[in-house]
């Protein structure tokens, strides 16, 4: 089964039956989840200046890092571009940095050409999770409704997410228009994804022949753990050369729907959704940026932080039984 190795790494810690609890201790954790602490390393420092340019045109006085940490903090705090730039010169001011602060006019202008590194993943073959939602596009404020009776266009474009099953982490993503379907994004999102794919995830939206050829032809042993629709019948060569597809739907037949999810791990889709949920409670259910290069900036960026701040407050089990 495609997560079998998945189900053997996870740890079942022993239940005590007398636990003391430190209430102190535990007030003053509930207190350090409240506060913020923000630190220049001696790198970034001097990595903030731009690197003199060789060739012709103007000099730029932002590298790459200050652009990206302040986009950062704006994704955080979900702030405008104006805000960001008081924010980030208010830290520098108290850290006592004499470092300069980019302008809203900047941090919009290099949104737009700004690389992202992708996530890393690791050697082991990764297990994907994919699944899509929509984000809300800004429209008219509340003030110029009122006033003017303008209406809200309910514009809105489609985020699609491949999340790790092993550590839960985005390790693609692409935006499109609302009006595109999940399938055409198989071959994105694979694409982004530099090591080897052990089995591919999603939901019945993904049910289709070239889905199946796309996975395969870039990843031939990854299983493919799709849901027929309730339709679905066998192929003609279903008895003698049985595809993927077949399979899945004889198991369904053989076991039911949810002897079929047991048995190929689909329950596991679940941490996709949960990421597309902390995405729009952390980061929003909108983008603020018009222009599609700042937008796919703005989708990376935010897919970034919750990468970082899944690391951060994730717990590390241990068995010790």
């Amino acid at each position: 089964m495609p997560f079998k190795a998945l189900a053997g790494r996870r740890h079942h810690i022993p239940k005590q039956k007398h636990r003391v609890i430190n209430w102190a201790e535990y007030d003053a954790g509930l207190r350090a989840r409240g506060s913020l602490t923000v630190w220049f390393t001696a790198e970034a420092i001097a990595a903030w200046r731009a690197e003199p340019r060789t060739g012709r045109g103007g000099q730029p006085r932002y590298s790459s890092l200050a652009i990206a940490t302040a986009l950062t903090l704006r994704a955080v705090f979900r702030l405008a571009l104006r805000q960001t730039e008081g924010l980030i010169g208010s830290i520098l001011r108290l850290l006592g940095l004499d470092l300069a602060v980019p302008d809203h006019s900047t941090l919009s202008r290099r949104a737009e050409t700004l690389e992202v590194p992708r996530p890393k993943v690791g050697s082991e073959p990764v297990h994907l999770l994919v699944d899509s939602t929509g984000l809300k596009l800004c429209g008219a404020g509340e003030w110029l409704e009122e006033k003017h009776g303008t209406k809200r266009r309910r514009s809105w474009r489609k985020l699609h997410l491949a999340t790790d099953a092993d550590t839960g982490h985005i390790v693609a993503s692409a935006l499109t228009d609302k009006d595109a379907d999940d399938g055409s994004q198989v071959g994105p999102l694979l694409d982004q994804v530099d090591g080897p794919v052990a089995s591919f995830t999603g939901d019945g939206a993904f049910d289709r022949d070239d889905v199946y050829a796309g996975v395969s032809a870039r990843h031939p042993d990854a299983a493919v753990v799709i849901p027929p629709r309730s339709s679905a019948v066998p192929s003609d060569a279903a008895e003698t050369a049985p595809t993927r597809r077949d399979r899945h739907l004889r198991c369904i037949a053989e076991r039911g729907r949810r002897g079929w999810q047991k048995a190929t791990g689909y329950n596991w889709r679940a941490l996709v959704e949960a990421d597309i949920a902390r995405w729009k409670r952390v980061i929003g259910d909108g983008l603020r940026s018009q222009r599609d290069g700042r937008q796919a900036t703005e989708m990376a960026i935010a897919a970034g932080v919750l990468n970082r701040m899944l690391e951060l407050g994730r717990p590390e089990y241990v068995r010790i039984a």
